[in-house]
C-alpha cells in the first residue's frame, strides 16, 4: 500500500464526502416534503465509488 494518497484520488473522495449530505430542513419545507432525501444520496456499504 502506498504512503500517501494521490491529490486526485483525495479530491474525488473529498467531492464525494460533500455531495453525501442531506437536504436542508428548510428545502423540505420550502417543497412541501416533497424532496426529502437527495437522489444522488450514497450509502457506504451499499454503493461503492469508482475512484
Amino acid at each position: 500500500m502506498a504512503h500517501y494518497i494521490h491529490v486526485a484520488r483525495k479530491l474525488r473522495l473529498a467531492r464525494a464526502l460533500k455531495s453525501n449530505f442531506t437536504v436542508p430542513l428548510w428545502v423540505v419545507a420550502r417543497t412541501g416534503g416533497k424532496f426529502r432525501r437527495h437522489p444522488k444520496m450514497r450509502h457506504w456499504r451499499r454503493v461503492k465509488l469508482k475512484i
